[in-house]
């Protein structure tokens, strides 16, 4: 973490601009620390793709196919908090301290007692919102009594008027979600894990960071999702190797806004 003198009030970095650069930069960091630790980003992988799974089977156990959607965007939107465990193997990878697995997970357990463990709550709630909107959408355009499987379900939003509809408007309305939510933690996330910030500053400063780069940072989001969403398909499999690396690439794509590091 950044050092703070004793009694002093942590103020926010100044963040530069994002370049489309910095993303290609980002990326390409992040698949050299997977290269460099793999074993830590195959569990922290595991641990995404083992959620993924359990998701699945828990909403087979419900009968709740419409919840499908809703999970299917929302969780790779919540990487993020999950990938401390990352953000920190990258942080020590590039300050060439020593890379244990107490050293990680004693961090990653002690962001419970820090201000990026109330993120969890700003991160749960939107996509709360996100689940309650599908589920008052769902009444409005295909009534109370939604299908109960999933083939069915598929069939009757992919080929009538009302289905249609349905997902015209949630894909509308989960999309500002969705942007809210990256907005509020792409820089949040790292930052809090890297410094003693609050986070409600944390929130503002990763907003303004996406503000002052507005295409390149929406650029870096919709590659996270088209990619998390396509790790999704072979069974979560993907996840194994797709979220340990934009776990990886997200650190690097912060501390080059944050000047730590450099694009070339």
């Amino acid at each position: 973490m950044t050092d703070v003198p004793s009694g002093a009030v942590p103020r926010a970095p100044k963040l530069r601009a994002i370049a489309w650069r910095d993303i290609v930069a980002a990326l390409r960091l992040g698949i050299r620390d997977f290269a460099r630790a793999p074993l830590y980003g195959l569990f922290f992988g595991g641990v995404f793709a083992l959620g993924g799974v359990a998701i699945f089977l828990f909403l087979g156990v419900l009968d709740a196919p419409w919840m499908i959607i809703p999970i299917a965007i929302g969780f790779p939107l919540v990487g993020p908090f999950a990938a401390a465990g990352l953000y920190e193997v990258s942080r020590r990878l590039a300050r060439g301290e020593p890379l244990t697995w107490k050293g990680v997970l004693v961090t990653v357990f002690r962001q419970r007692e820090r201000q990026l463990g109330w993120m969890a709550f700003v991160v749960l709630f939107i996509f709360w919102v996100w689940v309650y909107q599908v589920r008052i959408l769902l009444a409005i355009f295909m009534g109370f009594s939604a299908p109960s499987t999933l083939d069915r379900f598929l069939t009757v939003v992919l080929t009538t008027q009302s289905g249609l509809t349905f997902l015209a408007v949630g894909t509308l309305v989960g999309l500002v979600l969705a942007l809210i939510l990256f907005s509020a933690t792409v820089v949040a996330m790292p930052l809090l894990l890297d410094t003693e910030l609050d986070f409600v500053t944390a929130l503002i400063t990763s907003f303004q960071s996406v503000a002052r780069s507005p295409l390149p940072m929406l650029g870096w989001g919709v590659t996270v999702t088209a990619l998390t969403l396509l790790a999704l398909a072979p069974a979560f499999l993907g996840l194994v190797v797709i979220m340990p690396v934009l776990g990886h690439a997200t650190w690097h794509l912060y501390a080059l806004a944050a000047g730590k590091e450099s694009a070339a």
